[in-house]
Parts: structure tokens; C-alpha cells; sequence
């Protein structure tokens, strides 16, 4: 194990750091993988197991430093359509299924595709998954202990309502009691670990003051065992398979997606490269694993690999660390959970649903009325009101539809083809002299975006005092790459340099002054062409010099 990369120059001293970070993270996974299996229509253990099994698999086989892998609020809806659609049995079927699609998609090489999914498309679906996780949670907060679980998110609106005359006012305290925990313990004490505490103190509140007037873990699920999962390999037919094989893909797209935007966020949170198809892989054998275990899907986690990062984790250990703590507890500590009530976990299931909403990344795409709000509004109610396999679906056929479109506009029939034009499908970054100025041509979206960056940053080099960014020949620009260059400008001007922006198109200041990025260059630095740009760049050296 210690002769992967991830552990090179690992010390002594490294080690302390990388088992508080596992306890820490350890401890939010519990109460997060317990409510992301019952959300899910599943036992509360089967989370735990998850937790255990795939964030040591992960740990050892995937490609980040620092990724965190368990049970997600991503998961939510499709696993609980497979569960009420299926049954538990057959949801352990796809799962494997679509662990080994993982590892397929591994070998060929796939990793880097999530970079072409649009923006407008993750935000819309996982806005709609936020929502039908928050609401999802209603049922438990308000102590409706026989609701029904219902496919679409109409039916269970309309199951909610049919029942709001059995509302338990204990519910509701013991709710608000753990709302008000999550929301005032971070301020107060940021080290304590808030997810456990809003679940603890809520609990001894229900068992001292009112025992038994609320639904605990233990009424509705019977508790959880106090010992280690059972190996089972579960019966696979041809007929499985045919049937199953549409919600494996979903499963392992999900993941996918999920897993490596995760491995991303570390990598900007630490400056650290993860290696996507390794990542892929790693998945893939966690979600074979963890089915035979009783394990539900996992991918990587955001929210836990950021925690992990900030409690000072230095290598993979850390998430070894994490499964080994979440094992000892279910050992030690399992009879304990049955007085869990349903009602102290929705307030962590809305925390993760808030969190997860990507609201501001929802409300800037809107602001921008452009196609991709079309895409982002149309995959946020397909994934609220049908499902997430059409939202996606349809989503990203817009997106290409769009962007058809918008090629087709740019076609000029009056004129000659200019020689010059003909290289404008590719971005060309060309750097002249001591003031940095990068020419940037043809279209900047989605499918380039993330080249772009690579390009950009790589033929930077040593940060000048001043870059300027020709972006006359620019062809169109989408909201993800309005988001890159927002990223990119943000990271340079943090470096302490300025930047300077010359031959915009008019649509291309309107496009930045709707998304706020005309604001945050400067007015005064958007010049006309680019010898003007240049003139204001000597002077700017010259007044610095």
C-alpha cells in the first residue's frame, strides 16, 4: 500500500494528522450514511455497511489523496425508485452491476468525460435531488409515521397532505431541537463535531422528557445489529440483468459524476492532481464489494472529503482510518442507535439537501437567460416531477441541440471563407512579450472549457504583473465557461496580478455584466482592441516600476 504515490513523502509526524482526520470524518459519516440508507427506503445498517466497506475500498484503490467514499444524498431518489420499483434484493444486483460498469469505463479510459457534462445540466439535477431529499424529510419532521412511500414527487406531496391531521408535536420539538443545534453549535463551537451532536442531544431530549411519543430507529427498523455484515452473493439471472441494466447505468453515471467532481473539489481545496480512471476504478470495485456485504452505492462525497481535507489529512490513511472508527462503532455502539427518532435526522438530511442545492450556482444560470437556463430549468422539474435518468437525458440533448444551434448561427455565407476563421473551432493561446497577452479563439464552452484552463494556466508560467486576454475572436461563450474563465481570473487576480480583457464582442460584455463577472474584472480594465489594452498594461508597469 505505501508504495502508491498517494503516500510519497509520508512521516511519521503525518500519521497523528491523518487519524484525527479519519476519527473526524468517521464520526459524520455515521449519522449521514444511517440517513442516507433510510431516505433511500433501506435499513439504517445497510449504510453503515456501506460507509465501512467502500470508504476502505476506496481509499486504498482509488486515484485521489483524500477521497471520502460512502453513501450520498445524490443517491437518494434513484436508489429509493429502485427499492420501491424492484425490492432491496435486486437494488444489490444493480448496485454490483454498476460497480463493474465503473471498472468498465475505467479501462477505457472515460474518466475525463464528466468535463463535458454542462454545467446547466449538474446544477438542474442536483437542485431537483436537493429538493426531493428536503422534502422527503417533511414526513419525519412532522412525526407522519405511516406515509407511504410513493415513486413520483406528486404522489408523495399528495400522501403528505392526506395525513397532515396525524401531525406529533413531539416530532416537531424533537426536530426543532436538533435544527436549532446545527444551526447555532458551528457558530459557537466550530471543532465539535455538530451532525453527531444534533443527533445526540435531540435523542437524550426524547428519551428523558417524552420517551415513546415519538418513532425511533428502533420501532420502525427493528435496530441495528450489534455485529459485522454477512458475505452473501446475491442470485443473478439473465432476467436480472435485462431488467436492471437501464437503473446500473444511472447508478454508475451518477457515480461517476459524483465521484469525480468530488475528487476535483479536493483537488482545488489542496492543489493536488487525482487520477480520474484510477478514481473510476476504485469506485467500481467498492460498489462490487459492498453489494455482497449488504452495502447500498457509493461514490465519493463531497461534503466528508472536504471535512477530511480541513481536518488535516495528508494521505489516503485517513480514510482507512474513517472505515476502521465507523467499524468499531457499530460494534460497540449499535443497541444504542434504536432510540434514535426519525425526527432528529431530518434536520441533517435538509442541512445535506440545502447544501447540496447549488441555490447560487442555480440562480447565476437563470440570470444569465440563455439557452443554458432553458437546460438548467427543464433537467431541475424532469428530475423533481419524472426522474433522473430523463432529466439527464433530455438535458444534455438540449445542451447539444444549443449548441448546434448556436454553431449554425455563426456561419457567414456573404464572404469567402477567411483562412483565418477556419481555426477558430480550437482555442489558440498565444503569449507575446514581458505584459503577458494570451489570444484566445474560437468557442468557449463546455466541451473546451476545461482544456482552456489546462492551456491557460500551463502557458502562464511565472505570473506577470499583468495578463490580457484577446478575446476578439472568441465565437460564443456558455456558462461553463463563463464559470472557468470566472475561476480562472478569480485565481490569477489572487496571485496579485491584474487583468486586462480587449476586443470582447458586445454579447460577450453583456453576457459578463448579467453573470457579474464585468464587475469583478473592472470596467476599467475592457478595452476595445488590443493596442489600446497594451498601451494602459505599459502603463500600469510603468506606474508599478
Amino acid at each position: 500500500m505505501f508504495g502508491d504515490d498517494r503516500f510519497r513523502d509520508y512521516q511519521p509526524a503525518s500519521l497523528r494528522k491523518d487519524f484525527v482526520s479519519g476519527i473526524t470524518v468517521g464520526i459524520v459519516a455515521i449519522p449521514l450514511g444511517m440517513a442516507f440508507a433510510m431516505a433511500s427506503g433501506v435499513k439504517p445498517e445497510y449504510g453503515i455497511y456501506t460507509t465501512i466497506i467502500a470508504g476502505l475500498i476506496v481509499s486504498l484503490l482509488g486515484g485521489s489523496r483524500f477521497q471520502i467514499a460512502g453513501p450520498t444524498g445524490a443517491f437518494i431518489p434513484i436508489l429509493l425508485a429502485v427499492v420501491l420499483q424492484y425490492g432491496y434484493e435486486n437494488l444489490l444486483i444493480a448496485g454490483l452491476m454498476s460497480g463493474i460498469l465503473l471498472v468498465i469505463m475505467s479501462f477505457l479510459k472515460l474518466g475525463n468525460l464528466v468535463h463535458f457534462i454542462p454545467r446547466s445540466v449538474t446544477i438542474g439535477f442536483t437542485t431537483g435531488i436537493a429538493v426531493i431529499i428536503f422534502t422527503g424529510q417533511l414526513g419525519n419532521f412532522l412525526g407522519l409515521d405511516h406515509l407511504e412511500k410513493k415513486e413520483y414527487f406528486h404522489q408523495n406531496m399528495a400522501e403528505l397532505f392526506r395525513h397532515l391531521d396525524q401531525i406529533n408535536g413531539y416530532s416537531i420539538l424533537t426536530a426543532f431541537i436538533g435544527l436549532l443545534v446545527i444551526m447555532i453549535i458551528p457558530r459557537l463551537f466550530p471543532r465539535i463535531p455538530v451532525l453527531l451532536v444534533g443527533l445526540l442531544i435531540p435523542t437524550l431530549c426524547a428519551v428523558i422528557f417524552y420517551p415513546g411519543q415519538v418513532e425511533t430507529i428502533g420501532t420502525a427498523f427493528g435496530g441495528i445489529p450489534q455485529s459485522l455484515p454477512k458475505f452473501q452473493f446475491p442470485e443473478i439471472t439473465l432476467e436480472k440483468i435485462t431488467m436492471l441494466i437501464t437503473p446500473a447505468l444511472v447508478i454508475a453515471a451518477l457515480g461517476a459524476i459524483e465521484s469525480l467532481l468530488s475528487a476535483v473539489v479536493a483537488d482545488s481545496m489542496t492543489g493536488d492532481r487525482h487520477k480520474s480512471n484510477r478514481e473510476l476504478f476504485g469506485q467500481g470495485i467498492a460498489n462490487i464489494v459492498s453489494p455482497l456485504f449488504g452495502g447500498i452505492p457509493a461514490t465519493g462525497a463531497i461534503a466528508r472529503t472536504a471535512t477530511n481535507i480541513k481536518s488535516g489529512a495528508v494521505s489516503p490513511l485517513s480514510g482507512v482510518i474513517h472505515s476502521v472508527f465507523v467499524l468499531l462503532t457499530l460494534l460497540l455502539f449499535a443497541p444504542y442507535a434504536s432510540y434514535i427518532p426519525l425526527a432528529a435526522m431530518a434536520p441533517i438530511l435538509m442541512l445535506v439537501a440545502w447544501n447540496m442545492s447549488g441555490y447560487k450556482a442555480f440562480q447565476h444560470i437563470l440570470q444569465l437567460k440563455t439557452s443554458d437556463s432553458l437546460v438548467l430549468v427543464v433537467t431541475f422539474l424532469l428530475t423533481v416531477f419524472v426522474n433522473l435518468t430523463v432529466a439527464v437525458q433530455v438535458g444534455l440533448l438540449l445542451a447539444v441541440l444549443s449548441f448546434v444551434k448556436k454553431k449554425s448561427e455563426q456561419l457567414q455565407i456573404d464572404n469567402p471563407p477567411d483562412p483565418q476563421k477556419r481555426k477558430q473551432e480550437t482555442l489558440d493561446l498565444t503569449a507575446h512579450f514581458q505584459i503577458k497577452t494570451f489570444t484566445i479563439k474560437g468557442p468557449l464552452f463546455f466541451g473546451t472549457a476545461q482544456s482552456f484552463e489546462h492551456s491557460l494556466m500551463a502557458s502562464i508560467g511565472r505570473m506577470p504583473s499583468v495578463i490580457l486576454l484577446d478575446m476578439q475572436h472568441v465565437t460564443m461563450i456558455d456558462a461553463t465557461g463563463e464559470d472557468k474563465l470566472a475561476s480562472i481570473i478569480e485565481n490569477i487576480k489572487k496571485a496579485g496580478s491584474t487583468v486586462l480583457v480587449s476586443g470582447l464582442p458586445d454579447w460577450g460584455i453583456e453576457l459578463f455584466k448579467k453573470s457579474g463577472l464585468y464587475e469583478k474584472i473592472g470596467a476599467s480594465c475592457f478595452f476595445p482592441d488590443e493596442s489600446s489594452a497594451r498601451e494602459s498594461a505599459f502603463r500600469r508597469q510603468e506606474t508599478a516600476d
